[in-house]
């Protein structure tokens, strides 16, 4: 190399960039770029930076709020995504309506007035923050969170179930939490066999999971219309079973109907939220975790935000 002029720090950064997005772990980018943990999060903070205010959000029309875990314990952190491009564009610390106010604020006004609607589980928090910082946005209760509601219910019956043969010495749900809660398309040739004779049998498990599954009707509907009057055939058949967790599940389903009727005019989940989740949980399992949540949070953007993190070019370039 001699006496080679260096590189200007607008090409190293810029590789910088490459390298660090590239490894996905930052321990190993910094390996290959000789630097250390401060230089490389100054390099990734000031790609975050240049890359929002760059940020085109003019065909944002739906998106995804939800909750992430940050620390340990109940440290969570709010997370905005655009469903239509799959990116994240903010993230706030907490999950109650303040934290949800706080991503609808961090889109301009202009822009979020456009926003016609938005995925989220049935939380109270992020419920509120819509209805007062973006009115007309639609609220669409995800159906993901809805069949994990619906699971949780069919599992509760279960343990109740199971607690009570097992003092009578029936062992018949020993070991089956999962052939209820799992598709059974998953499952092995004998682990369906043993699946549909235990549902041949007189057990208050059998018809909590027959409830679950008949409640993937109300999807499919043509329209808003049809799929009312289907949940509430749906929900007068469990509102008349002995069923108390799936009756419980039913009466929330019930209180939030408008929302879930609101997916067949916005069919919208938070499949796509879901899916940047997990990257966030790699992310965060690739550091070991956080204490800093601006640490986090330019992580989560420079990784998942798809972001213009391109360094401003010089004035001039070097002859060659």
């Amino acid at each position: 190399m001699g006496g080679a002029p260096q590189p200007p720090q607008f090409f190293f950064e810029a590789w910088a960039l490459k390298v660090l997005l590239a490894c996905h772990c930052v321990k190993a980018a910094c390996e290959l770029l000789r630097l250390d943990w401060d230089a490389a999060h100054r390099i990734m903070e000031r790609g975050v930076e240049r890359g929002l205010v760059r940020r085109k959000l003019d065909q944002l029309r739906t998106v995804g709020l939800d909750e992430k875990s940050f620390g340990s314990g109940q440290d969570y952190v709010s997370v905005m995504t655009d469903l239509d491009q799959g990116r994240v564009l903010e993230v706030v610390p907490g999950n109650e309506t303040e934290s949800g106010r706080q991503l609808w604020q961090a889109l301009p006004t202009e822009q979020r007035e456009k926003v016609q609607a938005a995925a989220m589980d049935m939380s109270a928090g992020f419920a509120a923050a819509t209805r007062l910082e973006a009115p007309q946005a639609a609220i669409v209760h995800d159906k993901f969170h809805v069949s994990a509601m619906l699971n949780d219910g069919v599992n509760k019956v279960r343990r109740q179930e199971h607690h009570q043969l097992k003092k009578q010495g029936d062992q018949r749900l020993t070991g089956s939490r999962q052939l209820w809660l799992y598709n059974p398309e998953n499952l092995s040739d004998q682990r369906f066999e043993d699946f549909k004779e235990l549902l041949k049998q007189n057990l208050r498990t059998a018809r909590a999971w027959l409830h679950k599954e008949n409640f993937g009707g109300f999807w499919e509907q043509e329209s808003g219309w049809a799929a009312e009057g289907y949940f509430k055939r749906w929900y007068a058949s469990i509102i008349r079973s002995r069923l108390e967790p799936m009756k419980k599940v039913a009466r929330t389903l019930k209180k939030h109907l408008s929302e879930l009727l609101n997916y067949f005019a916005y069919p919208i989940t938070n499949a796509v939220t879901e899916g940047l989740n997990s990257k966030i949980q790699q992310l965060k399992a690739n550091a070991r975790g956080f204490r800093s949540f601006g640490n986090y949070r330019t992580r989560i953007l420079f990784f998942c935000g798809k972001l213009d993190l391109t360094p401003n070019a010089p004035a001039h370039r070097f002859a060659q």
